[in-house]
C-alpha cells in the first residue's frame, strides 16, 4: 500500500473528526470514518453508525456488524481484506436512516474515500447506500445481487443491509438471508478474478459461471 493513500485517508479522517456541517455532530460520541484495506478492489458502504459504532468509532461492530462478519467469513473474506464505511460518519438519533440533507453534508467525505481507495466495486448495503450512489428508486429486492454502472469504471453491487437480515431471519431458499449468501459468494468470485488481474467486466462474467 502506498504511503500516499495512508496520508490522504488520515487527512480525510481528521476533517471528519472536526466536521460540524450538519446537526448530527451534536449527538456523537465518536465519528466513524471507516476502516480496512486501502488497496482493496471492493468497499462496503452502509447507511450510518449505530450505538456501538458511535461508542467505538468503528463501523459495523454491533449486531448487524457481527452478522456482516459472518457473511464475509462464509465466503472466505476477512474484514481487513476489504474497506468498510458508511454514507454518514455520525450516528443518526435512534439509529434512523440519515436524512437527504445529512447525506449531502457528509457526501464529500465518502466520495474522497472512494477516490483514495479507487475500488472496482462498491457494495451498497441496503437501500440508503444504493440510492446515494445510484440516485434511483429501484427496490432492493430487485437490485440485490446485480451490478450497476457508476463512475470511472466502478460498479455498484447491491446487497441487503445486515440489520434487515436480523429482522428477517429465515434461511429458507429464496429468503433474503439465503440470497445474501448467494450474493457474497458471487462477490468472492469477482474479488478473486480482480486479484488475478482480470478487469471488472471479465471478473463479473466469471462470477456468472
Amino acid at each position: 500500500m502506498s504511503m500516499d493513500k495512508n496520508v490522504l485517508m488520515q487527512e480525510v479522517e481528521e476533517r471528519i473528526a472536526r466536521c460540524k456541517a450538519c446537526p448530527l455532530h451534536t449527538g456523537r460520541t465518536n465519528v466513524v470514518p471507516g476502516e480496512g484495506s486501502l488497496d482493496s478492489p471492493i468497499i462496503f458502504v452502509g447507511e450510518g453508525p449505530g450505538e456501538e459504532e458511535d461508542l467505538t468509532g468503528r463501523p459495523f461492530v454491533g449486531k448487524a456488524g457481527r452478522l456482516l462478519d459472518k457473511i464475509l467469513e462464509s465466503a472466505g473474506f476477512k474484514r481487513e481484506d476489504v474497506y468498510i464505511a458508511n454514507v454518514v460518519k455520525c450516528r443518526p438519533p435512534g439509529n434512523r436512516a440519515p436524512k437527504p440533507e445529512e447525506q449531502r453534508a457528509c457526501s464529500h467525505f465518502l466520495l474522497a474515500q472512494v477516490a483514495i481507495i479507487d475500488p472496482k466495486v462498491i457494495v451498497c448495503l441496503g437501500g440508503t447506500a444504493f440510492s446515494f450512489f445510484n440516485g434511483g428508486n429501484i427496490p432492493m429486492k430487485e437490485a440485490r445481487g446485480k451490478f450497476f454502472d457508476w463512475k470511472a469504471g466502478i460498479k455498484l453491487f447491491a446487497m441487503y443491509h445486515p440489520s434487515y437480515l436480523l429482522r428477517v431471519p429465515s434461511k429458507a431458499p429464496g429468503s433474503p438471508k439465503y440470497q445474501t449468501w448467494e450474493d457474497i459468494r458471487k462477490l468472492r468470485k469477482v474479488y478473486d478474478a480482480l486479484r488475478s488481474g482480470k478487469n471488472i467486466e471479465e471478473a463479473i462474467e466469471e462470477s456468472e459461471i
